[in-house]
């Protein structure tokens, strides 16, 4: 297209008057965007004015350079002014959406704070630790072979009936009690070097058992065990008697009743003096002054032999002690399903070792 330079300067005025409107009447920093790339973009409307600098005389073209410049001028006042209005309109918006409203009140950080069971545990691990013993963990998904043959309890033994088992295959079990971390520790316990054997093993054991307020087919146990020359039962009771002690008050007293695990022997249940009615007698206790919190005995000879130990020199004790047990009777618990539901109300009321 070839113009003269007056009908060039007439259209460019007028496009630079058509782009003032576009833009005056624009609402959004989007929609300026797409102004400034139809009118100045390198395939915008003015480009086709540029183009015709080459038709020009030397005379001519200052003019027509003089008109363009002229647009440009026109173009970005009415530009920036129509920006600044938008993005004030635009802040206003936003801090209308965004207002604050001083008066509700704040939001909190909730706390979280470990399980009661874990306080509980950590207790007894912290007690054991002050007394030289070690804490070892084993394997949930156990082999029969440790979990019970190793335990005294060879297959087909009527005993066996004491644990209803979660069987993977006819050798691989859940774990139903922590007794086979003591078996795996005893056979590579070297006591000529390490010296005797003191530990407890906690972790999750699992009883095919119906759930109901006092059982569980989960739950969580700690077993003790010590190795050594000259071990007794005296060693044991002294053990137990501080433990509870330290669980249920320094004015607790224990006794203990013959019972029969395969793995020990003599074997004993262990109960503690009622610390609701101090031995009189109430419904925590069934009237007997008494309530029974764990399992003991001296470690039966064929369990040592089958780890290797020399029976002839060393002897030793074991107990074991279910978690869920020992805190439903500290803090007066009457469910233990109230462990596994997550009720906030339930676990709130334990507020002790804040992470």
């Amino acid at each position: 297209m070839t113009s003269t330079i007056e009908q060039l300067k007439s259209s460019i005025e007028a496009l630079a008057q058509d782009a003032a409107k576009k833009i005056q009447a624009s609402d959004s920093t989007n929609a300026l965007q797409s102004i400034r790339v139809k009118f100045t973009g390198k395939k915008g409307e003015l480009t086709q004015y540029t183009k015709e600098m080459r038709h020009l005389s030397n005379e001519e073209k200052p003019e027509l350079g003089k008109a363009i410049q002229n647009f440009h001028t026109i173009f970005n006042e009415a530009f920036e002014k129509q920006t600044e209005l938008i993005k004030a309109k635009e802040l206003e918006q936003q801090l209308a959406n965004e207002t604050i409203d001083v008066t509700l009140p704040g939001y909190s950080q909730p706390y979280g704070t470990r399980h009661i069971l874990t306080q509980t545990l950590e207790e007894i691990e912290d007690f054991f630790l002050g007394m030289g013993y070690q804490v070892v963990e084993g394997p949930e998904v156990e082999l029969d072979s440790y979990n019970f043959e190793r335990m005294n309890l060879p297959k087909n033994h009527p005993a066996r009936d004491m644990q209803d088992t979660f069987y993977v295959d006819d050798e691989v079990l859940l774990r139903t009690h922590t007794s086979p971390v003591q078996a795996r520790t005893m056979e590579v316990h070297n006591f000529e070097e390490d010296g005797p054997l003191k530990m407890i093993s906690p972790g999750k054991v699992f009883r095919r058992d119906s759930d109901d307020a006092t059982h569980s087919h989960q739950f969580q146990q700690v077993e003790g065990l010590v190795i050594a020359e000259d071990i007794t039962l005296a060693d044991l009771k002294g053990t137990l008697l501080l433990l509870v002690q330290r669980l249920f008050g320094e004015e607790r007293e224990i006794r203990l009743r013959p019972s029969f695990f395969p793995f020990t022997e003599p074997s004993v249940e262990v109960d503690v003096s009622c610390f609701k009615c101090g031995g009189e007698g109430c419904s925590v206790c069934k009237q007997t002054g008494w309530i029974e919190i764990l399992g003991a005995g001296i470690v039966h000879p064929r369990v040592l032999e089958l780890s290797g130990i020399d029976v002839e020199k060393y002897s030793g004790f074991a107990f074991g002690l279910g978690i869920e047990r020992v805190a439903m009777l500290k803090y007066n618990i009457d469910d233990i399903r109230h462990f596994y539901q997550n009720d906030l109300r339930f676990l709130k009321q334990f507020k002790g070792g804040q992470n």
